[in-house]
Formats: C-alpha cells, sequence, structure tokens
C-alpha cells in the first residue's frame, strides 16, 4: 500500500488505516529525518444513510506514536450550521463517540467533523456524507374539506432528490378514529433503479389513484368525500427493517336543517354546522347570517354547533384556525310563499273540521243505532205478549 517517489523521495501511503500511526524516518547518507504521523478515523452509524427522525452516531478514532490530545469536534450541517453533539459516555481520548441530532428529510448532504489541538496543533476537516429517506411532509397534516367535494391526499418522497441507490417498500392504511381497525389502502415500492410501483389493496374502497403524477409522489383521490371518510391516513415506509411514516387528518365538514322545505312564517327551524373530529385548540366552528348582525352570529370550540332561524336568509358556517377561514358551507334558508301558508292553514282547519264531522257522524251513527235496537228489543216483547195472549185464550 505505499510506493516511493524516485525523484522527490516522497513515501505515498495509501488506503491509510489507524495501524499505519507512528514514526517514519527516512535516512539517506548521513541524513536522518523522522516524522510522526498521526492517524484519524471516522465512522458513522448506518453507513451514513437513515430514514427520518433517527439519530446518527458519529464515532472519531486517533492513533499516534505520541500521547494522545485532547480534541475538541464540531460537526456542520450540509447548510454549514453548527450541529449539536453529545459526548457518549463510552467516550475517551482514543475513541470519541456523539451523538448528533435527530434528523429531517432536508439534512442530506456532505457533512463536516472539525477537529482541533492545541498541542500539538491540530486543525482539521473529514467529510462525510449523511442521506436522510423521508417524506417532504410534515410528520402530522391537517386537512379540511366539505361534504360531496373532491380531495387529493399525496405524499412526497424525497428518494430522487438525494439519488437514493437502494430499494425500499411502503405502504397506505387508513383508519376512521384511534383505536379503529385499520384498512390498507395500497402497497408500493421503489427499486434501486427509482422504479416506482403502487398496488391497489382495497378495490371496494371509495378512493381512486390518479394515472399520472411525478414520480415520488404517493397519491390517492377522494372524488366524492362522505362524512364517514374521515380520519387519519398514514404512509409508511420501510428500509431494512426500520419504518417512517406521514400522517395526514382528513377533518369533513356538513351541514344540515332540522326540516327539510322553506320555512312557514312564524315556524323555527335548527341548522346544524359538524365536523368529523375534535378541533384543535386553536381553532373554532362559527355560523354567520349574510347581511346579518351580531346577533345572528354563533360560536363554539365544539366539533358541533347549532343555530335556531326563524326567517329566510344565507346562512354560512365556517372552520376557522388560527384566525384563518380553513373551510366554509352555505346553507340557504327560503320562507313558504304567502298562499302556501294559507293553504297550510286551509289543510289544517279543513283536517280539523273533516275529524270533527266524522266525530258526529260517528255519534248520530251510534245513536240511530241504540234507537233501532231498543226498537227491536220492544217490537220482540210486543210479539212475545200477542203470542202468550192467543194461547190463554185458545185454552179458554
Amino acid at each position: 500500500r505505499s510506493e516511493i517517489d524516485r525523484k522527490s523521495k516522497h513515501l505515498k501511503v495509501l488506503d491509510l488505516r489507524l495501524s499505519d500511526a507512528g514514526i517514519y524516518t527516512c535516512e539517506y547518507d548521513s541524513h536522518v529525518v523522522s516524522i510522526s504521523l498521526h492517524v484519524f478515523q471516522l465512522t458513522i452509524s448506518l453507513d451514513g444513510r437513515f430514514l427520518t427522525n433517527e439519530v446518527p452516531e458519529l464515532t472519531l478514532m486517533q492513533r499516534s506514536s505520541h500521547s494522545l490530545p485532547d480534541l475538541t469536534i464540531t460537526v456542520f450541517d450540509s447548510n454549514k450550521n453548527t450541529v449539536r453533539s453529545t459526548p457518549s459516555e463510552n467516550t475517551t481520548r482514543q475513541k470519541y463517540i456523539l451523538k448528533l441530532k435527530q434528523l429531517e428529510a432536508t439534512d442530506s448532504g456532505t457533512w463536516m467533523c472539525h477537529i482541533h489541538s492545541d498541542s500539538p496543533l491540530i486543525n482539521q476537516n473529514i467529510p462525510f456524507d449523511v442521506k436522510v429517506l423521508g417524506f417532504q411532509n410534515p410528520n402530522l397534516e391537517r386537512k379540511y374539506v366539505t361534504v360531496d367535494s373532491t380531495v387529493i391526499l399525496s405524499w412526497l418522497l424525497n428518494f430522487k432528490k438525494i439519488k437514493w441507490k437502494e430499494d425500499f417498500t411502503g405502504q397506505l392504511n387508513w383508519k376512521q378514529q384511534e383505536g379503529a381497525t385499520a384498512h390498507e389502502l395500497l402497497d408500493f415500492s421503489i427499486t434501486a433503479r427509482e422504479e416506482q410501483r403502487e398496488t391497489k389493496k382495497s378495490s371496494h374502497f371509495w378512493f381512486e389513484i390518479p394515472g399520472s403524477k411525478p414520480e415520488g409522489i404517493i397519491e390517492v383521490e377522494l372524488p366524492k368525500v362522505h362524512f364517514n371518510h374521515s380520519g387519519q391516513y398514514k404512509c409508511e415506509l420501510a428500509y431494512k427493517g426500520r419504518y417512517v411514516q406521514s400522517r395526514i387528518d382528513l377533518v369533513v365538514m356538513k351541514v344540515s336543517a332540522s326540516q327539510a322545505g322553506p320555512l312557514r312564517r312564524g315556524a323555527e327551524m335548527t341548522l346544524t354546522c359538524q365536523v368529523s373530529g375534535p378541533l384543535p385548540p386553536n381553532a373554532h366552528l362559527l355560523w354567520e347570517r349574510v347581511n346579518g348582525t351580531q346577533m345572528d352570529v354563533k360560536k363554539s370550540k365544539q366539533h358541533e354547533v347549532k343555530v335556531k332561524v326563524s326567517a329566510a336568509g344565507l346562512w354560512n358556517c365556517h372552520l376557522i384556525e388560527d384566525n384563518d377561514r380553513k373551510i366554509s358551507l352555505h346553507y340557504p334558508v327560503e320562507e313558504a310563499p304567502v298562499w302556501n301558508s294559507y293553504v297550510a292553514i286551509g289543510t289544517s282547519i279543513g283536517g280539523s273540521v273533516l275529524t270533527l264531522g266524522l266525530a258526529c257522524l260517528c255519534i248520530i251513527s251510534s245513536i240511530r243505532w241504540q234507537r233501532r235496537r231498543q226498537q227491536r228489543k220492544r217490537m220482540a216483547q210486543a210479539r212475545q205478549y200477542l203470542l202468550e195472549n192467543k194461547t190463554c185464550q185458545c185454552q179458554r
């Protein structure tokens, strides 16, 4: 692993190892020159290939013919920002073990380890590569939609950006609430040649896989959102027995009225605005009447808010988070025409008269039936009386 340049008399040592540390002496005629070689070896855990949220461990070893100096080690990320490191309990002067920060998908790149010592004077930079595979989405994303709308849920993987040259797999699951049974929606795999394949697992489910989309995006489309489509959609990828995931919470809003159709004059209906799950602390629901007053505003930090309406108008329900209006649904309340009210009143009165007439008819029929019964009874008694008198006369 070594060679000598015949002209310069330089000694070149290839594939340097810790065991190469020591004193090298060059003798030429009566001249003797000695050089002490100090060797550092830097290694990073998992060969520098990580998933998001994992914590790298950096190991620096040094070997020298002299006593080992006390080193100061500073680590810089790919953006040249200083990375906070925590020495392990097993750290010695010969072997430094440092735990670095929890990684994010944007941390991929060439990092730098700077080694410093005052005696002997050492200022050495050792570069090392870090690749972080994961989602560029937030770890938890909340998406608000209204019923009957179309929504696309997507997860962006960064494997093309960091030129990841190894296979990994993943799957997308959905469950409506915590503790509920998870439904597997699709499987996906990425090959070393960056080929992406997806397999739909639930053919009877209500989602679609969009046909054209950039590689590196895992995407599902709900063409017509139902209220019970809400819940947690979790995309998970696996690499060498390790896992990383990204979740999207889908919150669905709907509005309804206590009665269908127009509002009759003098009547009242209740409008209900509801979302499919509990609201975060910084969110609330708001009912308001278009061109209304403050008296027509109703707020609630619960997942449901109701308002009583006694007049026609357009009502809007908003879901507001940190003063930002996320979604809205409107409900038009129409007033029934006057003739409709008259028809309703007439129908009510007609029904009452009809009921009274039927009652009277029943009473009259009952009286007539009683009279006919009594009349039949008297006639039967008269026939019996006549029959008895006739029998007596014949006996005489």
